[in-house]
């Protein structure tokens, strides 16, 4: 059961990046899917059918989940929706308490590198600001992302523009109001 615990936490890792409160880390680790297989051999677990995974604030869901453990003892875990659908994710982030939302067609988590990864219709969105793009990778440590058309692009050479990155800020509020305006 501890290992399926700590298996499932792959996944719970890859949709709180740097944004995730620190304190559901600590928190039990609860899934619901309609299938369970276990492989202790090779260390598989596969979680299928309308699989609802949470953590303290985090939410993930997706249609299957696969986490796999390698021989160095890391996890790597893959959600995958069927087709038409998307692998869901929301968190509250720690320092402003606002909630991030994502989603993609798979997302994978790798915690040997701490990287987590958005494959096809990636999307990320905190408090009205959005980026979206056909791949997006974030790097834990360093709590910076990448995004662009695929992930064997580095950004160089013509994009399509049916497969662009976009990205959506929203302008800081100023709550005070413009202290030099004034009417014309």
């Amino acid at each position: 059961m501890q290992l399926f615990l700590a298996a499932s936490t792959v996944l719970l890792l890859a949709a709180m990046p740097a944004y995730g409160q620190l304190a559901d880390r600590s928190q039990p680790i609860n899934i619901d899917a309609d299938r369970v297989a276990v492989d202790d051999r090779n260390k598989v677990h596969v979680f299928e059918g309308n699989v609802v995974l949470t953590q303290g604030t985090l939410t993930l869901k997706g249609d299957k989940i696969v986490i796999t453990q390698n021989t160095a003892g890391f996890y790597n875990g893959v959600a995958t929706a069927q087709s038409g659908k998307l692998v869901t994710f929301r968190q509250k982030r720690v320092n402003d308490g606002t909630w991030i939302d994502g989603e993609a067609e798979r997302i994978e988590y790798n915690n040997q590198i701490e990287r987590a990864k958005l494959f096809n219709q990636g999307r990320i969105r905190n408090a009205g600001n959005m980026v979206r793009g056909q791949y997006i990778e974030y790097d834990i440590a360093t709590e910076s992302y990448f995004a662009t058309d695929s992930p064997e692009r580095s950004g160089a050479g013509k994009q399509s523009p049916e497969v662009r990155v976009t990205v959506t800020l929203q302008p800081k509020s100023n709550k005070t109001g413009p202290t030099d305006a004034k009417p014309r």
